[in-house]
Order: structure tokens, then sequence, then C-alpha cells
């Protein structure tokens, strides 16, 4: 019984995560241009579980939905890096994702009370 509550949280917060992670990717993104594993790093670095194999499929999603654009960068220790940054779409669909974190954020609250 104890196994199966484990596990049915654990599916729960894989669900939580998967949810907002296009939103936290937006949001490291947004703060410069940065490369991917670097991106992991800092999502890691919150607290945020991620692999790898999650991330390059959904910067690719984000790319051809047009809100992310890259350039390949020469880089002193090593092959060139591919550096992402938010294009203008980009940044208007984080200001909505923003906004619509802000809405869910109350209406847990106000559940919660």
């Amino acid at each position: 019984m104890e196994d199966e509550f484990k596990k049915s949280m654990e599916n729960a917060a894989a669900q939580m995560r998967k949810g907002v992670l296009e939103f936290a990717i937006l949001l490291v993104i947004a703060k410069r241009k940065i490369y991917a594993s670097e991106i992991i790093s800092r999502l890691k670095n919150a607290k945020l579980t991620v692999v790898e194999g999650t991330i390059y499929p959904l910067l690719s999603r984000l790319k051809n939905s047009e809100l992310l654009e890259y350039k390949w960068e020469e880089s002193k220790s090593g092959p060139p890096r591919k550096y992402y940054s938010l294009t203008a779409k980009g940044r208007q669909f984080l200001k909505g994702c923003e906004e619509q974190w802000k809405s869910l954020e109350s209406a847990i609250t106000n559940l919660k009370k």
C-alpha cells in the first residue's frame, strides 16, 4: 500500500514538473543567451528534476514554434556551442505564461483556504 502511494506521488510530481518545464526553460533563456547544458544545470540548481532527453526535443519544439532562436558561437573550451535566446514572439509568450502562472497560483491559494 505504501509503495503504491509513493508511486502515485512520484507520478503526480512528474506530471507537475512536465507541466511547468516549458515555462521554466523560457524563464532561464529570458535572462540571457545560453546553451543547452547550462539550461539543464540552471534547472537542476533550481531543484527541477530534468533529463537531457526531455530538454532537447522541447528546445526544438520551442524553436519550431518561433519562440526561440539560436546562434552557433565558438567556444574557448571545445567545439562551437548553440546559444539559445528568446524571439519577440517568445517574450510575448513568456509574459502570457507568467500571467497564467499568477492566475493558477491565486486559484490554488484560494482552494487551500
